[in-house]
């Protein structure tokens, strides 16, 4: 096991469709999410502790954790490639911060994101309309390619055959609850 994505969900453990929600919105989820994990302790384990970030953690208006060799700061698609954003995780990378990219579809905003990635994450739904093209774009940086959503041992066989480094889904095991009392 390389490692985990934690996300924000509702207090019954539920999908709670942050991606929709307002960026102020997003950014309480994304700090309870860290606050949970990093709150008083580095998370247990020594997998890689991938977790969604905004804008407003790019740019400093909210505090991170202190860089570690297990956080990934999974910059979520609704960021903007403006100045401040790219500046931003330039400056997260020298301070020696993970970055991944949440569901690439080779954006314009993406595409200027992606020579700080260390991670590109794409959603199996995407794959045909990606094709072989946008993948080798995914990679043209230098980052590792990240299959999300391979939920059957076909998509398992799929993403292995078109070279993914890192794969995540339910085909290779099921979510669990992590709450704030562990």
């Amino acid at each position: 096991m390389l490692g985990y994505e934690y996300l924000y969900r509702s207090a019954r453990g539920r999908v709670a469709g942050v991606d929709r929600w307002p960026p102020a919105r997003q950014d309480v989820a994304s700090t309870s999410v860290l606050r949970t994990l990093y709150g008083g302790r580095p998370p247990a384990g020594t997998g890689l502790v991938f977790v969604n970030v905004t804008r407003a953690f790019l740019v400093g208006d909210l505090p991170l954790p202190p860089a570690d060799d297990r956080l990934v700061l999974e910059v979520v698609e609704s960021v903007p490639a403006d100045a401040g954003s790219l500046a931003g995780l330039a400056r997260l990378r020298e301070d020696g911060y993970l970055v991944a990219l949440d569901d690439w579809t080779a954006t314009p905003a993406q595409r200027a994101m992606l020579p700080c990635a260390d991670f590109v994450k794409v959603d199996c739904r995407d794959l045909d309309r990606l094709g072989t093209a946008g993948l080798r774009e995914a990679r043209s940086c230098g980052a590792r390619l990240v299959a999300e959503r391979v939920a059957d041992e076909g998509l398992v066989a799929r993403c292995t055959a078109l070279r993914f480094d890192l794969l995540q889904g339910y085909a290779l095991g099921r979510p669990a609850l992590v709450t704030e009392d562990l």
